[in-house]
């Protein structure tokens, strides 16, 4: 598992995200910074979240998003480090 979570990772790069704070901080994505472009998140098509079983393996929560020109991205959070980290899933359509 260990092993897959490594390679995983060298898809994933930080990201700057402006969040919508509701009864807890951070609760979801609005819009990101990528390619140095400001995107706004039209939908928030899934989120899942893992860790938080045992105190070594914090809580991440993911964000499957679309952005307005149609792109997918996948947003990834960790609080116990307070870093957001994206990876690009799809470009805009057509």
């Amino acid at each position: 598992m260990e092993n897959n979570h490594n390679r995983m990772d060298k898809h994933w790069v930080p990201v700057e995200v402006e969040c919508y704070s509701g009864y807890k901080a951070e609760e979801r994505p609005d819009a990101f910074v990528f390619e140095e472009r400001r995107r706004d998140i039209s939908e928030i098509t899934d989120r899942w979240y893992e860790g938080g079983i045992t105190s070594d393996a914090p809580i991440v929560d993911y964000f499957k998003v679309k952005t307005d020109d149609g792109s997918v991205f996948i947003l990834r959070y960790t609080a116990q480090s307070d870093v957001w980290l994206i990876r690009n899933v799809q470009g805009p359509p057509g």
